[in-house]
Protein backbone atom coordinates (compact mmCIF):
# COMPACT_ATOMS: atom_id res chain seq x y z
CA UNK A 1 0.00 0.00 0.00
CA UNK A 2 1.56 3.75 -1.43
CA UNK A 3 1.46 5.97 1.81
CA UNK A 4 0.99 9.95 1.28
CA UNK A 5 4.04 11.08 3.29
CA UNK A 6 6.88 11.38 0.92
CA UNK A 7 9.54 9.16 2.10
CA UNK A 8 13.24 7.74 0.46
CA UNK A 9 14.31 5.11 -1.92
CA UNK A 10 18.55 4.31 -1.56
CA UNK A 11 20.22 2.02 -4.03
CA UNK A 12 23.03 1.22 -3.10
CA UNK A 13 25.53 -0.93 -5.32
CA UNK A 14 28.90 -2.31 -4.84
CA UNK A 15 31.54 -4.61 -5.36
CA UNK A 16 35.47 -4.45 -5.88
CA UNK A 17 36.65 -4.35 -8.66
CA UNK A 18 38.96 -6.74 -10.94
CA UNK A 19 39.25 -10.68 -9.65
CA UNK A 20 37.95 -9.90 -6.38
CA UNK A 21 34.67 -9.01 -7.56
CA UNK A 22 31.59 -11.69 -6.86
CA UNK A 23 28.91 -10.33 -8.07
CA UNK A 24 27.98 -7.49 -10.86
CA UNK A 25 26.21 -5.40 -8.42
CA UNK A 26 25.52 -2.33 -10.77
CA UNK A 27 23.74 -4.12 -13.31
CA UNK A 28 20.55 -4.24 -11.57
CA UNK A 29 20.56 -0.06 -10.99
CA UNK A 30 19.61 0.66 -14.34
CA UNK A 31 16.43 -1.79 -14.63
CA UNK A 32 15.57 -0.31 -11.02
CA UNK A 33 15.77 3.36 -12.16
CA UNK A 34 13.09 2.37 -14.80
CA UNK A 35 10.55 1.33 -12.06
CA UNK A 36 7.97 3.82 -10.61
CA UNK A 37 9.11 5.72 -8.39
CA UNK A 38 6.26 5.21 -5.73
CA UNK A 39 7.56 1.50 -5.97
CA UNK A 40 10.64 2.23 -4.51
CA UNK A 41 9.90 4.53 -2.33
CA UNK A 42 6.21 3.11 -1.35
CA UNK A 43 5.18 6.56 -1.24
CA UNK A 44 3.34 8.70 -3.56
CA UNK A 45 5.94 11.46 -3.74
CA UNK A 46 9.78 10.78 -2.72
CA UNK A 47 13.20 11.18 -3.10
CA UNK A 48 15.50 8.89 -4.97
CA UNK A 49 19.31 8.15 -4.32
CA UNK A 50 21.75 6.31 -6.52
CA UNK A 51 24.96 4.80 -5.21
CA UNK A 52 27.29 2.66 -7.99
CA UNK A 53 29.99 1.52 -6.91
CA UNK A 54 31.44 4.38 -4.56
CA UNK A 55 34.99 3.84 -3.73
CA UNK A 56 34.49 5.95 -0.38
CA UNK A 57 33.46 4.72 3.36
CA UNK A 58 32.99 8.14 4.83
CA UNK A 59 30.73 9.06 1.77
CA UNK A 60 28.58 5.74 2.14
CA UNK A 61 27.85 6.43 5.48
CA UNK A 62 27.00 9.67 5.19
CA UNK A 63 24.10 9.35 2.48
CA UNK A 64 23.03 6.21 4.58
CA UNK A 65 22.97 8.35 7.64
CA UNK A 66 20.75 11.62 5.60
CA UNK A 67 18.55 8.65 4.47
CA UNK A 68 17.89 7.22 8.03
CA UNK A 69 17.29 10.82 9.40
CA UNK A 70 14.61 11.46 6.80
CA UNK A 71 10.93 11.34 8.56
CA UNK A 72 9.20 9.55 6.00
CA UNK A 73 9.72 5.64 5.11
CA UNK A 74 12.34 4.47 3.87
CA UNK A 75 13.41 1.70 1.26
CA UNK A 76 17.35 1.14 1.40
CA UNK A 77 18.24 -2.00 -1.37
CA UNK A 78 21.60 -3.42 -1.56
CA UNK A 79 23.17 -5.24 -4.09
CA UNK A 80 26.84 -6.39 -3.82
CA UNK A 81 29.43 -8.86 -1.69
CA UNK A 82 29.62 -9.27 1.87
CA UNK A 83 33.38 -10.24 3.58
CA UNK A 84 35.13 -10.52 6.75
CA UNK A 85 37.24 -8.62 8.63
CA UNK A 86 40.29 -10.97 9.61
CA UNK A 87 41.03 -8.54 12.42
CA UNK A 88 37.67 -7.97 13.81
CA UNK A 89 36.07 -10.50 12.45
CA UNK A 90 32.80 -8.13 11.31
CA UNK A 91 30.99 -8.08 8.16
CA UNK A 92 31.38 -5.54 6.09
CA UNK A 93 30.22 -4.65 2.44
CA UNK A 94 32.76 -4.66 0.19
CA UNK A 95 32.75 -0.82 -2.27
CA UNK A 96 34.63 -0.65 -5.18
CA UNK A 97 38.29 -0.65 -4.00
CA UNK A 98 38.09 -3.21 -1.19
CA UNK A 99 40.94 -5.91 -0.52
CA UNK A 100 40.80 -8.49 1.81
CA UNK A 101 43.71 -6.38 3.66
CA UNK A 102 42.12 -2.68 3.48
CA UNK A 103 38.47 -4.06 4.25
CA UNK A 104 38.25 -2.12 6.96
CA UNK A 105 38.79 1.34 5.38
CA UNK A 106 37.42 0.01 1.98
CA UNK A 107 34.41 -1.71 2.95
CA UNK A 108 31.27 -0.72 5.17
CA UNK A 109 30.85 -2.26 8.55
CA UNK A 110 27.59 -4.07 8.66
CA UNK A 111 27.25 -2.99 12.14
CA UNK A 112 27.71 0.70 10.46
CA UNK A 113 24.27 0.13 9.10
CA UNK A 114 22.49 -1.23 12.05
CA UNK A 115 23.70 1.60 13.70
CA UNK A 116 22.08 3.74 11.55
CA UNK A 117 18.92 2.47 11.19
CA UNK A 118 18.54 1.74 15.15
CA UNK A 119 16.84 5.32 15.79
CA UNK A 120 14.10 5.03 13.37
CA UNK A 121 10.37 4.18 14.03
CA UNK A 122 9.53 0.80 14.55
CA UNK A 123 8.02 -0.12 11.19
CA UNK A 124 9.16 2.66 8.74
CA UNK A 125 12.29 1.45 7.23
CA UNK A 126 12.50 -1.81 4.51
CA UNK A 127 15.35 -3.01 3.47
CA UNK A 128 15.74 -4.95 0.27
CA UNK A 129 19.33 -7.26 -0.10
CA UNK A 130 20.64 -9.51 -3.00
CA UNK A 131 24.20 -10.21 -1.68
CA UNK A 132 27.14 -12.57 -2.26
CA UNK A 133 29.34 -13.95 0.22
CA UNK A 134 32.88 -14.11 0.17
CA UNK A 135 33.71 -18.00 1.77
CA UNK A 136 34.51 -17.31 5.52
CA UNK A 137 31.72 -14.63 5.55
CA UNK A 138 29.31 -16.80 4.65
CA UNK A 139 30.42 -19.56 7.07
CA UNK A 140 29.26 -16.86 9.71
CA UNK A 141 25.88 -15.85 8.05
CA UNK A 142 24.94 -19.65 7.58
CA UNK A 143 25.32 -20.01 11.59
CA UNK A 144 24.32 -16.58 12.93
CA UNK A 145 21.69 -15.04 9.66
CA UNK A 146 21.89 -11.89 8.33
CA UNK A 147 19.79 -9.18 11.08
CA UNK A 148 19.53 -5.27 11.47
CA UNK A 149 17.41 -5.09 14.66
CA UNK A 150 14.07 -4.70 15.74
CA UNK A 151 11.29 -2.89 14.31
CA UNK A 152 13.06 -3.44 10.64
CA UNK A 153 11.82 -5.23 7.35
CA UNK A 154 14.43 -6.98 6.09
CA UNK A 155 13.92 -9.28 2.79
CA UNK A 156 16.26 -10.55 0.41
CA UNK A 157 18.99 -13.19 -0.63
CA UNK A 158 22.61 -14.25 0.64
CA UNK A 159 24.19 -16.24 -1.47
CA UNK A 160 27.62 -17.98 -1.25
CA UNK A 161 30.25 -17.16 -3.96
CA UNK A 162 30.09 -18.78 -7.13
CA UNK A 163 33.18 -21.30 -8.03
CA UNK A 164 35.99 -20.59 -10.45
CA UNK A 165 35.64 -17.15 -9.78
CA UNK A 166 32.50 -16.73 -11.90
CA UNK A 167 31.21 -13.63 -11.19
CA UNK A 168 27.35 -13.66 -9.90
CA UNK A 169 24.34 -12.00 -11.32
CA UNK A 170 21.48 -10.04 -8.59
CA UNK A 171 18.81 -12.22 -9.66
CA UNK A 172 17.12 -11.72 -6.74
CA UNK A 173 16.60 -7.63 -7.20
CA UNK A 174 16.32 -7.95 -11.21
CA UNK A 175 13.10 -10.50 -9.98
CA UNK A 176 12.11 -7.51 -7.50
CA UNK A 177 12.74 -4.69 -10.15
CA UNK A 178 10.86 -6.94 -12.87
CA UNK A 179 7.58 -7.01 -10.65
CA UNK A 180 7.72 -2.89 -10.10
CA UNK A 181 8.14 -2.31 -13.68
CA UNK A 182 5.24 -4.62 -14.81
CA UNK A 183 2.84 -2.32 -12.53
CA UNK A 184 2.84 -4.74 -9.36
CA UNK A 185 2.94 -2.80 -5.69
CA UNK A 186 2.55 -5.71 -3.62
CA UNK A 187 3.25 -5.37 0.32
CA UNK A 188 7.13 -6.50 0.87
CA UNK A 189 6.20 -9.75 2.52
CA UNK A 190 4.79 -10.74 -0.58
CA UNK A 191 7.14 -8.64 -3.08
CA UNK A 192 9.85 -11.04 -1.59
CA UNK A 193 7.75 -14.13 -1.85
CA UNK A 194 7.40 -14.14 -5.68
CA UNK A 195 10.45 -12.36 -6.77
CA UNK A 196 12.23 -15.49 -4.20
CA UNK A 197 10.17 -18.18 -6.53
CA UNK A 198 11.47 -16.57 -10.02
CA UNK A 199 14.86 -17.02 -8.58
CA UNK A 200 14.52 -21.03 -7.50
CA UNK A 201 16.31 -22.41 -4.54
CA UNK A 202 19.66 -23.58 -4.23
CA UNK A 203 22.18 -22.94 -1.24
CA UNK A 204 21.71 -19.51 -0.85
CA UNK A 205 19.44 -18.02 2.40
CA UNK A 206 16.15 -16.30 1.79
CA UNK A 207 15.84 -13.42 4.25
CA UNK A 208 11.91 -12.74 5.57
CA UNK A 209 12.08 -10.57 8.49
CA UNK A 210 8.81 -8.35 9.45
CA UNK A 211 8.68 -5.61 11.35
CA UNK A 212 6.78 -5.96 14.41
CA UNK A 213 3.93 -4.55 12.89
CA UNK A 214 3.92 -6.79 9.88
CA UNK A 215 2.80 -10.47 9.35
CA UNK A 216 5.69 -12.21 7.27
CA UNK A 217 4.31 -15.66 5.13
CA UNK A 218 7.73 -18.01 5.50
CA UNK A 219 8.71 -20.01 2.17
CA UNK A 220 6.66 -23.12 2.16
CA UNK A 221 3.93 -21.28 4.42
CA UNK A 222 1.55 -23.98 4.05
CA UNK A 223 3.56 -26.29 5.91
CA UNK A 224 3.97 -24.19 8.94
CA UNK A 225 0.26 -22.72 8.76
CA UNK A 226 -0.91 -26.84 8.94
CA UNK A 227 0.43 -26.75 12.43
CA UNK A 228 -2.12 -24.48 14.76
CA UNK A 229 0.01 -22.11 16.67
CA UNK A 230 3.38 -24.18 16.70
CA UNK A 231 5.24 -24.63 13.07
CA UNK A 232 7.53 -27.18 15.05
CA UNK A 233 5.38 -30.78 14.33
CA UNK A 234 5.63 -29.47 10.69
CA UNK A 235 8.93 -28.57 10.24
CA UNK A 236 10.07 -32.16 11.91
CA UNK A 237 7.87 -34.14 9.76
CA UNK A 238 8.94 -32.18 6.56
CA UNK A 239 12.52 -33.51 7.99
CA UNK A 240 11.35 -37.06 8.37
CA UNK A 241 10.33 -37.40 5.14
CA UNK A 242 13.36 -36.54 3.80
CA UNK A 243 12.87 -33.00 2.74
CA UNK A 244 15.72 -31.59 4.47
CA UNK A 245 16.25 -28.30 2.52
CA UNK A 246 12.52 -27.20 2.78
CA UNK A 247 12.58 -28.36 6.58
CA UNK A 248 15.76 -26.15 7.28
CA UNK A 249 14.37 -22.98 5.15
CA UNK A 250 11.44 -23.24 7.28
CA UNK A 251 13.74 -22.67 10.68
CA UNK A 252 15.41 -20.61 9.24
CA UNK A 253 12.72 -18.09 8.25
CA UNK A 254 10.88 -18.60 11.33
CA UNK A 255 14.42 -17.40 12.86
CA UNK A 256 14.20 -14.14 11.12
CA UNK A 257 10.89 -13.85 13.10
CA UNK A 258 11.76 -14.61 16.54
CA UNK A 259 14.76 -12.33 15.80
CA UNK A 260 12.81 -9.31 14.18
CA UNK A 261 10.45 -9.66 17.08
CA UNK A 262 12.37 -10.32 20.14
CA UNK A 263 15.49 -9.35 18.77
CA UNK A 264 18.86 -11.62 17.80
CA UNK A 265 20.20 -13.54 20.85
CA UNK A 266 16.56 -13.47 22.62
CA UNK A 267 15.50 -16.88 24.12
CA UNK A 268 13.15 -17.25 21.31
CA UNK A 269 15.63 -16.95 18.51
CA UNK A 270 18.21 -19.51 20.38
CA UNK A 271 15.17 -21.73 20.37
CA UNK A 272 14.96 -21.84 16.62
CA UNK A 273 18.87 -21.74 16.43
CA UNK A 274 18.52 -25.23 18.24
CA UNK A 275 16.22 -26.32 16.17
CA UNK A 276 18.08 -25.61 13.00
CA UNK A 277 21.02 -27.99 14.35
CA UNK A 278 18.61 -30.92 15.18
CA UNK A 279 17.69 -30.58 11.96
CA UNK A 280 21.18 -30.72 11.16
CA UNK A 281 21.76 -33.65 12.59
CA UNK A 282 18.17 -35.38 11.02
CA UNK A 283 19.83 -34.46 7.64
CA UNK A 284 23.44 -36.08 8.36
CA UNK A 285 25.70 -33.28 7.92
CA UNK A 286 27.38 -33.22 11.53
CA UNK A 287 29.73 -30.39 10.51
CA UNK A 288 26.86 -27.76 10.38
CA UNK A 289 25.16 -29.39 13.39
CA UNK A 290 28.49 -28.89 15.43
CA UNK A 291 28.40 -25.37 13.87
CA UNK A 292 24.92 -24.62 14.93
CA UNK A 293 25.26 -25.93 18.81
CA UNK A 294 28.46 -23.76 19.20
CA UNK A 295 26.25 -20.58 17.74
CA UNK A 296 23.72 -21.50 20.58
CA UNK A 297 25.86 -22.56 23.08
CA UNK A 298 27.82 -19.16 22.63
CA UNK A 299 24.47 -17.45 22.49
CA UNK A 300 23.17 -18.26 25.70
CA UNK A 301 26.92 -16.96 26.90
CA UNK A 302 26.30 -13.72 25.53
CA UNK A 303 23.04 -13.66 27.72
CA UNK A 304 24.98 -13.95 30.50
CA UNK A 305 23.61 -17.63 31.52
CA UNK A 306 26.24 -19.48 33.52
CA UNK A 307 28.40 -22.09 32.05
CA UNK A 308 26.99 -24.60 34.39
CA UNK A 309 23.39 -24.01 33.51
CA UNK A 310 21.68 -27.33 32.00
CA UNK A 311 20.98 -25.55 28.56
CA UNK A 312 24.49 -24.30 27.70
CA UNK A 313 25.58 -27.59 28.86
CA UNK A 314 23.75 -29.32 26.53
CA UNK A 315 24.41 -27.19 23.51
CA UNK A 316 27.59 -27.70 24.00
CA UNK A 317 27.85 -31.39 24.88
CA UNK A 318 25.81 -31.63 21.79
CA UNK A 319 28.27 -29.72 19.57
CA UNK A 320 31.39 -32.10 20.50
CA UNK A 321 29.39 -35.21 19.88
CA UNK A 322 28.20 -33.82 16.48
CA UNK A 323 31.92 -32.91 16.02
CA UNK A 324 33.13 -36.33 16.79
CA UNK A 325 30.81 -37.42 13.88
CA UNK A 326 32.96 -35.00 11.19
CA UNK A 327 34.59 -37.68 8.97
CA UNK A 328 36.42 -35.28 6.56
CA UNK A 329 39.33 -34.26 8.50
CA UNK A 330 39.38 -30.53 6.63
CA UNK A 331 36.27 -29.38 8.14
CA UNK A 332 37.12 -31.67 11.90
CA UNK A 333 40.02 -29.43 11.92
CA UNK A 334 38.19 -25.85 10.92
CA UNK A 335 35.98 -26.39 13.65
CA UNK A 336 38.34 -27.39 16.22
CA UNK A 337 39.83 -24.24 17.81
CA UNK A 338 36.08 -22.87 18.29
CA UNK A 339 35.12 -26.21 20.72
CA UNK A 340 38.29 -25.74 22.20
CA UNK A 341 37.94 -22.41 23.52
CA UNK A 342 34.28 -22.92 24.09
CA UNK A 343 35.08 -26.23 26.34
CA UNK A 344 37.26 -24.42 28.11
CA UNK A 345 34.70 -22.00 29.07
CA UNK A 346 31.75 -24.98 29.07
CA UNK A 347 33.70 -27.79 30.63
CA UNK A 348 30.58 -29.68 31.30
CA UNK A 349 30.27 -32.76 33.58
CA UNK A 350 32.15 -35.49 31.34
CA UNK A 351 35.93 -35.00 33.25
CA UNK A 352 38.71 -34.66 30.60
CA UNK A 353 36.10 -33.12 27.91
CA UNK A 354 38.32 -30.69 27.09
CA UNK A 355 41.52 -32.37 26.76
CA UNK A 356 39.31 -34.71 24.37
CA UNK A 357 38.82 -32.17 22.02
CA UNK A 358 42.55 -30.73 22.31
CA UNK A 359 44.12 -34.47 21.78
CA UNK A 360 41.99 -35.28 18.94
CA UNK A 361 42.65 -32.16 17.11
CA UNK A 362 46.39 -32.59 17.34
CA UNK A 363 45.94 -35.98 15.89
CA UNK A 364 43.80 -34.29 12.85
CA UNK A 365 46.69 -32.31 12.21
CA UNK A 366 49.11 -35.57 11.67
CA UNK A 367 46.39 -37.11 9.06
CA UNK A 368 47.15 -37.27 5.15
CA UNK A 369 44.19 -35.25 3.25
CA UNK A 370 42.63 -38.23 1.89
CA UNK A 371 42.03 -39.84 5.45
CA UNK A 372 38.53 -39.65 7.23
CA UNK A 373 38.40 -39.04 10.69
CA UNK A 374 36.76 -41.74 13.59
CA UNK A 375 35.61 -40.43 16.91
Amino acid sequence: MITTAPGTALLLAAAPTGKGRLIDATRVLPTLAACPSASLTGTAAGTIVELADPVDQQTVLTRIRAAAAAPGPLTLILAGQLQLDSKQYGIHLALARATPSTLRYTGLPWAWLVSELKPRRAGSTTVLVDLVAAPDAWQGIRAGGLVLGHGISLYGRVAPSLPRQRVAAPAYLQAVAGLWRSGLTPPPAELHAQAAAQVGSGEELFLAVGSAREVVPAPGASVAAEVDGDPLPGILAAARAGQHERAAALAVEWEGRAVGTYGAGSVQAIHWLEVRADLAHLAGDAARSCELWMAAGEARLNRYQPPDAPEVEAAVDRAHHQWQSVRAPERARALGPRLVSLRCRVPGQRPGATDAVRRRLELLHTVSPGWTAGA
